[in-house]
């Protein structure tokens, strides 16, 4: 009886105080947690919104960049950090979605040791090819690595990530060998396509419009359901014969598990709010982000639906990293 009471006093003991704990949320400057190097697409999208949340949250936002092994070691800080709510990931598929696909060990589950709080955003991956190469749409380019098999050279910014699974949904799709050829990160890959060293590449639209802009590169398709905003006048895959090749990237808030709920609801309405400024908007619409703000249940709903779609694929594909 005793140890019965003893527990049940234990156990409002800690509901009280996670109840408190929330009353003052925040109460000290919050991190969004940037698992790869500054200066990139994520980076930027991470710092605008960390400007306005800081307004919301009435407390300093900070980025913390924590690049490395594709995303996983700085989603590992966060999934082993206080479950407090000061400290947050802006995810991408690549640590929580494929990574636990292709790597062989992972450092934590995504599902069990983080929280979702909302999807941010989405950026179509996009294919391009240097000028060099004589196909002006997704079929000439499937048409010219038939007559060339094994010839064909896609880059990639490293070997299972998504632009890797784009390319890899696309040569099912088309029946078609090309091959794959993995950098370590988007510079390395664009640099190399730039130079002639390979026919083309996936890679998330912000990284490759400026070129495209520019007429160094020529865009082919985009990778999503519908056409990108900044290139309207650039047809889809699907629009193109190939409804299954599609691969968005995205953007998502989320927190340690067992982080109290209060938290959870208070970080979720500081981030809708956020996505809801229109300056805001403006900023990620023109970086190629399309902003979104839905629910944590919600967000939850699609992780699970993205990783069971690319761990079907990895398996048929065969796609594993040491």
């Amino acid at each position: 009886m005793k140890a019965l009471l003893r527990g049940v006093l234990i156990w409002f003991a800690l509901g009280l105080s996670q109840h408190v704990l929330a009353q003052g949320y925040p109460s000290k400057p919050l991190r969004i947690v940037v698992a790869f190097p500054a200066g990139g697409p994520i980076d930027i999208v991470a710092r605008i919104l960390a400007a306005k949340l800081t307004d919301v949250m009435g407390q300093q936002v900070i980025v913390d960049n924590r690049g490395g092994a594709n995303g996983i070691i700085g989603t590992d800080h966060v999934a082993k950090s206080a479950p407090d709510g000061y400290t947050m990931i802006l995810a991408s598929p690549g640590a929580v979605a494929i990574s636990p696909a292709v790597y062989p060990k992972m450092p934590f589950d995504t599902m069990r040791d983080l929280a979702t709080i909302t999807l941010i955003s989405t950026t179509p991956e996009l294919l391009v090819v240097h000028p060099s190469v004589p196909a002006k749409s997704v079929k000439e380019l499937i048409a010219l690595a038939k007559a060339r098999p094994g010839q064909i050279n896609i880059a990639s910014t490293g070997s299972g990530g998504l632009p890797h699974l784009a390319l890899e949904l696309l040569k099912t799709a088309s029946k078609t060998d090309m091959v794959h050829v993995p950098y370590n990160g988007a510079a390395p890959a664009v640099a190399a396509l730039l130079g002639g060293q390979v026919h083309g590449m996936f890679a998330d639209l912000p990284v490759l419009l400026p070129h495209v802009q520019a007429g160094k590169l020529r865009a082919l398709a985009v990778a999503s359901p519908k056409r990108a905003g900044l290139l309207p006048d650039l047809p889809t895959m699907t629009e193109q014969g190939f409804p299954t090749v599609e691969a968005v990237n995205w953007y998502g808030i989320m927190v340690a598990a067992k982080t109290p709920p209060e938290i959870v609801a208070r970080l979720h309405e500081g981030f809708v709010k956020t996505l809801a400024d229109t300056g805001t908007r403006e900023r990620m619409v023109g970086r190629g982000a399309d902003p979104v703000g839905n629910t944590p249940d919600q967000f939850a709903a699609f992780l699970r639906n993205d990783i069971a779609r690319w761990a079907k694929l990895t398996q048929t594909v065969s796609i594993k990293v040491d």
